[in-house]
């Protein structure tokens, strides 16, 4: 990580030293997995954070009777801390430490899509990508555009894979993209062949400190740039497998006909420009994968992508991305939940989601 990243200026950050006029207060959350050890030699021995910066830092086999699972929901604990204004920065690891949640002072939340692409403008102020260079990125088909709006600025090539680390690891192995990331949280590097949750963490605080930017600042300028694609996941979980598995057969049925459909006409007209399973042949191997997720793409940039999980004794869970892109600079800052309400309500109506589930909400909303 010392070859990677500058962290003299990380350490300046956190300590308030140089041109930073205070501390920048922050908070990690280990969810009691392996980063802990890490977390601890790392922001607090190395770059002076106070040690009650990094929370559930020691490893346990149960996680301490918690779900090491980096979203709202899961590390909640986290959120409710930086919501009393004292921090600046946070980030919740998962088990293994492979996956990120970041967040900004008053709990302010950045969506993996959204990480993935503020990350990707500022990769000039990283020391590694100084010396190696910007090959492409890559990003999970639910994964949000935001990163391909990045690309095209930068005139870098962004690559959509399906869901699964391999599919990124072929692009790695082929030299063709240096950062990639996926809507669950998973952010990764050439410098492993893994995502990879302190690198993420380390590249947003150097990126912080390179700026002097708060996390919300990086934002609001981001949407200003390059527009914002507003995303949210709907998680249905512990369904009935068999109630699950229709409800995905009867929605492909459904899907042949909606092509040039308006599925709502005010005040935003939703029309249907592709609907289909999405499949995926690999650039590097030349193998084919199908049946990868659901796709209602729309004219305005919008869609909804519906993926079944897990048909095990414990149930099955439906996954439904919703993603709307905005440019109007004001309605950047509208609530993503009051500008992708028309896409839930059409997702509810084309594949009966409360009708066949009998659930009035998802279980998880990150």
């Amino acid at each position: 990580m010392q070859e990677i990243f500058d962290f003299n200026s990380i350490k300046n950050l956190l300590q308030g030293k140089g041109e930073f006029k205070k501390p920048f207060r922050i908070l990690v959350d280990c969810m009691h997995g392996v980063t802990g050890p890490y977390a601890k030699k790392l922001f607090c021995d190395i770059f002076g954070a106070e040690p009650s910066s990094v929370l559930h830092a020691t490893p346990l086999e149960d996680f301490g009777g918690g779900h090491p699972d980096p979203n709202l929901t899961y590390a909640g604990g986290l959120v409710q801390k930086l919501r009393n204004g004292e921090h600046d920065f946070g980030v919740a690891f998962d088990g293994d430490g492979d996956r990120n949640m970041v967040l900004g002072k008053n709990a302010f939340f950045v969506t993996p899509s959204d990480s993935l692409a503020v990350l990707c403008a500022h990769l000039h102020c990283i020391p590694y990508f100084q010396k190696h260079g910007i090959k492409g990125f890559a990003r999970s088909m639910p994964t949000a555009a935001a990163i391909d709006k990045v690309g095209s600025a930068t005139r870098v090539s962004v690559y959509e894979v399906p869901t699964g680390w391999k599919f990124f690891g072929n692009l790695l192995d082929a030299g063709l993209i240096s950062v990639c990331g996926e809507e669950s949280f998973g952010t990764g590097s050439s410098h492993i062949r893994e995502k990879d949750g302190i690198w993420a963490a380390l590249t947003w605080l150097s990126v912080i400190a390179h700026t002097n930017k708060c996390v919300e600042e990086l934002l609001c300028d981001h949407w200003s740039t390059y527009g914002r694609n507003f995303t949210i996941r709907h998680d249905y979980e512990e369904l009935d497998s068999a109630v699950a598995n229709e409800l995905m057969k009867k929605l492909e049925e459904k899907i042949g006909g909606l092509k040039d459909v308006s599925l709502v006409k005010e005040p935003v007209e939703y029309k249907v420009s592709l609907a289909d399973n999405y499949s995926y042949s690999d650039l590097i191997d030349k193998s084919t994968v199908a049946n990868q997720g659901i796709r209602i793409l729309f004219h305005n940039e919008s869609r909804i992508v519906f993926r079944l999980s897990g048909t095990g004794s414990s149930g099955a869970t439906l996954r439904v991305y919703y993603e709307a892109y905005v440019k109007d600079v004001e309605c950047t800052r509208y609530p993503r939940e009051v500008v992708l309400a028309p896409l839930v309500a059409i997702a509810d109506e084309v594949a009966q989601i409360t009708k066949m589930t009998g659930r009035q909400q998802p279980t998880v909303i990150t």
